[in-house]
């Protein structure tokens, strides 16, 4: 039996199905003992594999592994060294993995029922906002009818006052006009009064020649 440590590098090894790709090439070749996992080398991305199986199991592994990558994966390095450590058997592996995947799947759910309850708060706060802007948008209207009115109502005090000062102007007008014609029939009145004494006076003047 051969055991072995595969070292894979890259730009982007996580989250790209790396471990289940692994796995499934395990299982083809049928190799008896199997595990994976992914970790950091200096800030890196890494997954390392270890297999125990026959040694040309374990170099077709190597071959495969290193020539072929999961989809969207960057991978830049792949080393291969011996190991002398103990490794799982391949199925309790799979149920291992099968365990983690769905440990991240309830974390995943958890996140997401967690971002939507938040979801809900900031929706639940954005419709409070819109009914105070509603209830403010509703004051304003109600403050502008109010305006609205009592500048109707002003324009129509000043349409009345205008209307009187118009028809004050008008009296006025007609009592100045009355005014003056009753000062020309007592004026005319008096000049025929003096009229008439003068004639008196020249009459008195004329009979007192005479008698002279």
């Amino acid at each position: 039996m051969t055991r072995k440590k595969l070292l894979v590098k890259g730009q982007k090894v996580h989250d790209v199905g790396y471990r289940p790709f692994l796995l499934g090439l395990v299982e083809s070749l049928e190799i008896e003992r199997f595990f994976a996992d992914n970790i950091f080398i200096e800030g890196k991305q890494a997954v390392y594999a270890l297999i125990d199986s026959s040694e040309e199991n374990a170099k077709a592994f190597i071959e495969i592994a290193s020539s072929k990558f999961p989809e969207n994966s960057d991978v830049e390095k792949v080393e291969a060294e011996d190991y002398t450590g103990n490794v799982m058997k391949t199925e309790s592996y799979y149920r291992y993995l099968t365990a983690m995947q769905l440990s991240r799947i309830a974390t995943y759910g958890g996140n997401m029922l967690e971002k939507q309850d938040r979801m809900l708060d900031k929706q639940d706060t954005t419709i409070c906002i819109l009914e105070r802007v509603s209830d403010d948008t509703s004051d304003m209207k109600s403050t502008m009818s109010r305006i609205e009115g009592k500048q109707d109502r002003m324009l129509e005090k000043q349409d009345l006052q205008m209307e009187i000062t118009e028809r004050g102007f008008a009296d006025v007008k007609e009592e100045v006009h009355l005014l003056r014609d009753d000062f020309r029939e007592l004026f005319m009145r008096e000049v025929s009064e003096l009229r008439g004494e003068i004639a008196e006076v020249k009459a008195t003047l004329a009979r007192m020649q005479e008698a002279g």
